[in-house]
């Protein structure tokens, strides 16, 4: 029996505190759910296995802390990801309205290749409170925030009913994986045709800047 590859995956999750991040993550991977809410001080991990197709994906999702304070961790803990999860409380204003700016906290952190495609997830949570007659942000407001950021996929889900976790955090992991593999994919080419000297010496219209300007052109489309 042939051996499946493994692939680990980096996810960094976003959000304003007390928007349901850990609540989220303890559900998806531990499948349990507390009333009692304790805030995040930086940032600590959680993993979790899964199999997609013929891979073996290991998801390594980062809780961040949602204080002003903690908003800059550093580098380190951004650097590397594979996709980004941004989560709101569809019953707080406030936490949807800060949304561009942990988009921007993002992309400023971890300064990814191709920032305009980078892969983000959007996460409306806590849509179960007050069966949903609490809610101020309209599923129309959150999917007009989304195509304005390149229709990035939006689930809306409640960490206490497990609504729509596994499903959102699978396609957290497809889509993590579809970066991963388009990223290799034009690295083997590039690094291919470098190995040949095609591009460092005996190809100007090839070097290899020109080679990552239309890696980077690739992504855009």
């Amino acid at each position: 029996m042939a051996l499946r590859r493994r692939t680990l995956l980096k996810v960094i999750v976003l959000g304003d505190s007390g928007v349901g991040k850990t609540s989220l993550m303890n559900q998806y991977v531990h499948k349990k759910f507390s009333q009692q809410y304790k805030a995040t001080i930086g940032a600590d991990f959680v993993t979790k296995e899964l199999q997609i197709d013929d891979r073996l994906v290991t998801l390594q999702i980062w809780d961040t802390a949602g204080q002003e304070r903690f908003q800059s961790l550093g580098v380190a803990f951004y650097r590397g990801a594979d996709c980004c999860v941004l989560v709101y409380d569809v019953n707080v204003m406030k936490s949807f309205d800060t949304l561009d700016n942990w988009h921007e906290e993002f992309l400023k952190q971890a300064n990814p290749s191709n920032p305009s495609t980078f892969p983000f997830i959007l996460l409306g949570n806590k849509v179960d409170i007050d069966g949903g007659n609490s809610r101020v942000v309209s599923d129309k407001k959150a999917k007009d925030w989304c195509a304005s950021k390149g229709n990035v996929p939006y689930f809306e889900t409640s960490a206490k009913e497990d609504l729509n976790v596994d499903a959102a955090f699978l396609r957290i992991a497809k889509t993590a994986l579809a970066n991963e593999h388009i990223f290799n994919l034009f690295r083997s080419l590039l690094f291919r045709r470098m190995s040949r000297g095609v591009g460092v010496h005996a190809d100007r219209n090839f070097s290899p800047m020109r080679w990552l300007k239309f890696f980077n052109s690739f992504l855009s489309h």
